[in-house]
């Protein structure tokens, strides 16, 4: 905006700048200075190297937040948290973390517009006469108190729930292919990359994203060919960092014969020249996260199964056969990319039976000890 030749430029130490014109009123100033707050906020979390996911993801709870109570942050108050909060849980029905992420969302946004550094309490004081303050406080947002907030109805496969999932997932390529529908191919598709998933113990979106070339050989395991180990680009990042990778190798020869079917026989069939994906999709490049839950959703249901088993169950179920099978609990918690050991045990959902046979052993191996002559070796 330009007044008698002369642009005045204000900046606002840490915002984007506020643009004025000498003599002239901003149009909208409270339109204006709130989406100059908001450039300002995103520049500062990018410039703590945090993903660009993460900023827009931020900035839409902002720009949602601000619709629902309609009023700009030098208006807000505790009491529209609780509004806001009431509305998401009651109406939408978000989950607990959910709700936490949007919470700090706004609680970090207010920090940012309350640190002096940057000026905003001063200039919103001399412009409407109130500035922002913090609205988010330990009395009315959701405190993160346990190591696991998920559904309880969530829970890992049992073996024979797992075997008749994969079955039909096989059936339904063998049937569709018989009535001579061409749907066969993702059908076939989506069986291997479910089979895969469970293989490899990964997560929804590390699944999805596999490109062909991200399996390789484990040299201590040849018998496997390139299907020794898979690289995982795409995993689960934290706090805004860029996805965390990491290599899982196989443990399973079946999960080998599957790949390489898939990648040799059937996969070129159904991915264009110059794909990477390892699951092309009939529409796109990439299989989308709707359609692997559709898909899951579809067979469970077909088999009667609860709804609280979903695709992160087959991560659950990896982590609990393996640990059935005598793994390490060290190489079983590298396998799927968990800091902590403590949050690997939250995964692990162990049959009673193998709970019953570790038992066993343990009081037979007391029983045998205690029956042992004294002053006996070995």
């Amino acid at each position: 905006m330009r007044a008698s030749g002369v642009v005045l430029s204000v900046k606002v130490s840490g915002s984007a700048g506020l643009k004025l014109v000498a003599g002239v009123a901003l149009l909208r100033p409270e339109e204006h200075v709130f989406a100059t707050m908001l450039d300002g906020w995103r520049d500062q979390q990018a410039a703590r190297n945090l993903s660009l996911a993460t900023i827009a993801s931020r900035l839409r709870v902002i720009r949602a937040f601000s619709d629902y109570v309609t009023s700009y942050p030098w208006q807000w108050l505790p009491q529209m948290v609780d509004e806001w909060s009431m509305d998401l849980r009651s109406v939408r029905g978000l989950r607990r973390s959910t709700l936490r992420g949007y919470q700090e969302a706004v609680r970090l946004f207010c920090d940012y517009l309350t640190d002096p550094a940057y000026g905003w309490a001063k200039e919103c004081e001399q412009r409407f006469g109130s500035h922002p303050v913090q609205v988010c406080h330990e009395w009315n947002t959701a405190v993160h108190v346990q190591d696991n907030e998920a559904d309880p109805a969530k829970r890992a496969f049992t073996a024979a729930e797992l075997q008749a999932l994969f079955d039909h997932a096989d059936e339904q390529v063998t049937r569709i292919r018989g009535a001579g529908r061409k749907g066969w191919l993702p059908a076939f598709r989506d069986a291997v990359l479910l089979k895969t998933a469970y293989a490899y113990g990964l997560r929804r979106n590390e699944t999805r994203m596999l490109d062909v070339a991200d399996f390789g050989t484990n040299p201590y395991a040849a018998e496997f060919d390139g299907f020794g180990v898979c690289y995982v680009r795409h995993g689960k990042a934290m706090k805004g960092s860029a996805p965390k990778r990491r290599s899982v190798l196989t443990v399973w020869p079946w999960a080998v014969d599957i790949l390489r079917q898939w990648t040799t026989e059937v996969r070129p069939l159904l991915a264009l020249d110059g794909n990477p994906a390892l699951w092309p999709s009939e529409r796109s490049s990439r299989i989308g996260l709707q359609q692997i839950n559709s898909r899951l959703s579809a067979y469970r249901d077909a088999l009667g199964l609860g709804p609280g088993l979903d695709f992160h169950s087959l991560r659950r179920s990896y982590v609990t056969h393996v640990i059935e099978g005598g793994w390490d609990p060290l190489f079983v918690q590298q396998q799927v990319g968990h800091e902590h050991a403590s949050t690997t045990s939250i995964y692990t959902c162990v049959s009673s039976d193998f709970r019953t046979q570790t038992l066993r052993r343990a009081l037979d191996q007391t029983l045998h000890q205690a029956l042992e002559p004294a002053g006996a070796i070995g």
